[in-house]
């Protein structure tokens, strides 16, 4: 039977709560109810006490998870979309960040954020975060883009004593799956080469891998070879498998879902041309959803955020250089 990218988050959280007691979760009807993506569903059965819903403050969902963690407990938060993580931010950033830094105790949070754009969510339930939450020291953040990464990288993330923003992009939750719940062996922080090739490198990571791969596959019939690299995590951030890319290509394009300014794609661009400017044939670009908040028309959408026939296009601008 196929795994979806939602059940490989809930199996992960399975095998957490079953094999680490001081593990809970923690968030907005994620009990009986399953959570808002049923993400959850069912969990509250198996392990009484330990699926708690909480009250509709998210300041207080991390206040408290907080509190927990350096207590000893392993929290899982999950926010119902990421957009609303932002009420939480001063717990976020200006508590769970610093507190090993102030203290010397660790704080093992992991907040699991439902990211990212579908049709007809708009502006307040479709923003990619994970640019903003890569500012702060102490904060880990993982994107992960496939079943293996999701279920992988999520029980790491909860064995981790670092605080961690895991970000699941909620298009892939019905739309992505595997035959199986097999766990890939890199570790955190690890990028992969989700392609090879030769002609230029496509950087992207969550659900932008999969329009990459596909503008990659579109341009391999006009004989270009694309190389389409998985980030996988956004913070740290693999700057050594990027830079040996292009180093193969000559040239790169980085994707992101996210807003232009201060974005993901602009750190990578700019770790590749003060490290490996000379290693460029041509100038670095980026690819990012358009400067305006997310529309809600399905229509408008699909035109706002990048796909794989813009994808394509801008790599073949950049071929053409």
């Amino acid at each position: 039977m196929a795994v979806t990218d939602l059940k490989a988050i809930r199996e992960a959280q399975r095998k957490a709560l079953t094999e680490n007691e001081s593990v809970y979760i923690y968030g907005q009807d994620v009990s009986e109810f399953g959570g808002a993506f049923k993400a959850t569903e069912g969990l509250y059965k198996e392990f009484p006490g330990r699926v708690i819903d909480s009250p509709i403050s998210e300041d207080a969902m991390i206040g408290s998870a907080i509190g927990a963690a350096i207590e000893g407990m392993r929290p899982i938060v999950e926010m119902q979309f990421a957009d609303f993580s932002s009420i939480a931010f001063n717990q976020i950033v200006n508590q769970a960040a610093t507190h090993f830094w102030r203290t010397g105790v660790p704080c093992p949070i992991t907040v699991r954020l439902p990211s990212g754009g579908n049709e007809g969510s708009g502006p307040f339930h479709s923003q990619s975060l994970e640019s903003i939450y890569s500012h702060f020291p102490g904060l880990i953040v993982l994107t992960p883009a496939t079943v293996e990464d999701a279920y992988s990288m999520l029980l790491d993330a909860i064995r981790l004593d670092d605080p961690v923003i895991f970000c699941e992009h909620k298009f892939l939750y019905y739309h992505l799956k595997a035959e199986s719940l097999p766990k890939r062996n890199l570790p955190l922080g690890m990028a992969r080469i989700a392609r090879p090739g030769r002609h230029a490198t496509i950087v992207a990571y969550s659900a932008m891998v999969h329009e990459a791969l596909k503008a990659a596959q579109d341009l391999s019939s006009t004989g270009w070879e694309l190389e389409v690299v998985d980030l996988r995590s956004i913070k740290p951030m693999d700057t050594d498998t990027i830079l040996a890319s292009v180093a193969r290509t000559g040239r790169l394009l980085c994707v992101s879902e996210g807003f232009p300014f201060g974005g993901v794609c602009s750190e990578v661009i700019s770790r590749v041309v003060s490290e490996g400017f000379h290693l460029l044939d041509a100038p670095p670009q980026r690819l990012n959803s358009k400067d305006t908040p997310i529309p809600y028309h399905p229509n408008l959408w699909k035109t706002h955020r990048p796909t794989w026939q813009s994808i394509a296009d801008s790599a073949r601008a950049l071929l053409a250089q």
